[in-house]
């Protein structure tokens, strides 16, 4: 398979998962929102049954899963965990490397895919990850690297539809697919669906009201952030790392920012998009910033999507 070949969207991958609901009942939480992160050394981190109930407070239908150990590791835990505290499971963030013909990606996979199903959660979210700690640098992609990387990422959503889970490529700063061009070359070289993260491509050079917009087909997973385009500038042409732009304040609440919200919202709903929408402003936390801490940044976030929910109700439903 070339990667120039263009491929119709696999059935499935259009997400109509999650039922006709109104859009207010399709918006969800991510444990990043709070400072919980993966990457090591980013940051104090909050325990998990703040995070869920701060969560569940809000009025958030659902979770993402967060990084591994967050929630616990065995699949009937994580779904006791979170029916408890009143949250739908929506998937999980998967950095796994794809590109190299010597690591098969597929056991890490199956290995989340079982957590994901066990929860009845909808939507696998993989990152192609570069092997490395962190999402400061990355290597060059060659074609043979392209090609082991659009062939796995067929392989891995042709798994997950077995499994009736939606499989999405999330396009991320400091992987292997972080630009816009990038995240074209997976639409046109693979089938599976794409995570429109709206932070993470803007900052990677793309447009990602161009995307919701061009192919609203395709994308079958919302990741929405605001970005202060001067610091994204900053981040894109080097000068600051992305973990100091986070700490430069890259993230706002929706609404705040320089990312055009309603247009990617109102494009998606036109379209018929009925997936979720996961706030998730990626922060940083120093030290123990109390009860109060990012609650009142994703509640403001909350509130303007809630706003826009409330323009485009039953709209593409």
């Amino acid at each position: 398979m070339t990667s120039h070949q263009h491929h119709e969207p696999t059935p499935g991958v259009h997400p109509h998962h999650v039922g006709a609901r109104p859009l207010a009942e399709r918006i969800a939480g991510a444990p990043i929102s709070w400072g919980v992160s993966e990457v090591p050394g980013w940051g104090w981190q909050y325990d998990p049954a703040t995070v869920l109930a701060q969560m569940a407070d809000l009025g958030l239908a659902a979770t993402e899963f967060g990084p591994d150990g967050f929630l616990p590791d065995a699949p009937e835990d994580k779904a006791r965990t979170l029916a408890a505290a009143g949250l739908e499971a929506v998937g999980q963030f998967l950095p796994v490397v794809l590109h190299d013909p010597g690591t098969d990606p597929m056991p890490h996979v199956e290995r989340a895919m079982d957590g994901l199903v066990a929860a009845e959660a909808t939507t696998l979210v993989v990152a192609a990850a570069t092997g490395a700690e962190g999402y400061d640098s990355r290597p060059e992609l060659d074609e043979a690297g392209w090609q082991t990387l659009l062939g796995n990422l067929d392989r891995l959503a042709e798994a997950a539809q077995a499994r009736s889970l939606v499989p999405t490529l999330h396009p991320h700063v400091g992987t292997m697919v972080a630009s816009g061009e990038e995240t074209q070359r997976v639409i046109d070289g693979s089938s599976i669906g794409i995570c429109l993260d709206t932070g993470h491509l803007l900052i990677g050079g793309g447009d990602p009201v161009a995307l919701a917009r061009r192919h609203p087909d395709r994308i079958a997973h919302v990741h929405l952030k605001d970005v202060r385009a001067d610091v994204a500038d900053r981040v894109h042409s080097g000068e600051l790392s992305y973990t100091d732009g986070i700490r430069a304040g890259l993230y706002a609440p929706l609404g705040q920012g320089d990312v055009d919200v309603s247009a990617i919202v109102g494009a998606l709903e036109d379209a018929g998009y009925d997936g979720w929408y996961v706030l998730e402003q990626d922060t940083i936390l120093d030290d123990d910033p109390g009860a109060a801490g990012p609650v009142r940044q994703v509640e403001q976030s909350l509130d303007h999507l809630l706003a826009l929910a409330a323009q485009w109700s039953g709209v593409g439903t």
